[in-house]
């Protein structure tokens, strides 16, 4: 295909990804059925500025020459099948990394937070591990911001329950590395990236304390720090949703909690709780019985008993006869007064 601008996003091609001129600085095959893996012809892309090709089904590794690509600003290739580690295919312009529902495993490369053009990485829904690079985070964008040219990305997000349309903004810096296996502390780095406003970290295994310096990151809209095993306080400006799921964590607006942890070989067991349940259980067990035998004592009696049954029958129907009566006579009463 011989063009400089290629967009065929929102379609229903299937196969393998075409040949493209050499020329073409913007490919956007999004929201297409592609499959297979990315065309060896590409590494003659030079000029590319703008790859996107989020939710296909492309799959394999990503291709060695991507380091080659010096003028690549935008990649997204999330909700594909990709797999492999993401090795070093690290544009120096890369503004935008969006690499999220695929099959990448491995470690977080520390060059990408070297990137002084980045405003947006999305590593979320993956198989990362290892801990998070302790390396200085030259992320320029994220802290002292300003972007002149970018090319606005748009695509669906599911998250918190809510499915709708993320467009990707240098106006909204992100850094999304949620529900991976990232495990160890939280690095000091992280939290000089003032400029950042949304941040999710949910769901990995990260431990420790919540460094004090988020503070200092006055522009944050959105946090999550949930489902990790964080302990200590946090950081109150945020709701709950934030920090759910880490038991150790303590502190409005969580509920309180006890830091202090037993030695369970040493640990006195409380039977406080136990008799309390105890009482309980027997309590609802007697009236269940109870209710049980009373029951079926007189019903069972009747219907077992014709005299009992006839003598009931004749007693039900006297009430019945004296309520009328009553009735009827104070009715009259009242009319005529």
């Amino acid at each position: 295909m011989n063009c400089f601008d290629l967009r065929l996003d929102h379609n229903n091609f299937t196969g393998g990804l075409p040949n493209i001129s050499p020329m073409a600085a913007i490919i956007d095959l999004s929201y297409n059925s592609f499959s297979g893996s990315i065309p060896h012809s590409w590494m003659n892309l030079k000029e590319l500025g703008v790859l996107d090709l989020w939710s296909n089904g492309l799959s394999g590794e990503l291709p060695s020459y991507f380091s080659n690509l010096k003028q690549l600003q935008t990649m997204n290739l999330g909700e594909n099948e990709f797999n492999g580690t993401i090795t070093i295919l690290i544009s120096p312009n890369f503004q935008v990394v969006i690499l999220r529902e695929n099959k990448f495993e491995g470690s977080i490369p520390p060059q990408l937070f070297n990137l002084s053009y980045l405003f947006h990485l999305d590593l979320a829904h993956m198989k990362l591990s290892g801990s998070l690079p302790h390396n200085v985070y030259n992320l320029t964008h994220m802290v002292t911001f300003h972007v002149d040219l970018y090319y606005p990305t748009t695509f669906n997000l599911f998250t918190k329950g809510q499915d709708y349309m993320y467009q990707v903004n240098p106006d909204r810096r992100t850094i999304d590395l949620s529900a991976n296996s990232l495990f160890g502390e939280l690095p000091l780095e992280l939290f000089q990236l003032v400029q950042v406003q949304t941040l999710n970290l949910s769901h990995n295994n990260l431990t420790g304390t919540i460094p004090l310096l988020i503070g200092d990151m006055k522009l944050m809209e959105s946090l999550d720090f949930s489902n990790n095993k964080f302990f200590g306080t946090q950081l109150q400006s945020f709701n709950a949703s934030s920090y759910i799921g880490n038991p150790k964590l303590c502190g409005a607006p969580l509920n309180n909690c006890t830091m202090k942890e037993e030695n369970p070989r040493t640990a006195t067991p409380s039977t406080k709780n136990e008799d309390d349940d105890s009482i309980k259980e027997s309590l609802n067990l007697g009236m269940g019985v109870g209710f049980a035998a009373g029951f079926w004592g007189i019903c069972g009696s009747l219907f077992l008993i014709r005299k009992w049954r006839h003598a009931c029958f004749r007693f039900f129907d006297r009430v019945g006869d004296n309520l009328y009566i009553t009735l009827m006579v104070k009715l009259n009463s009242f009319r005529r007064n």
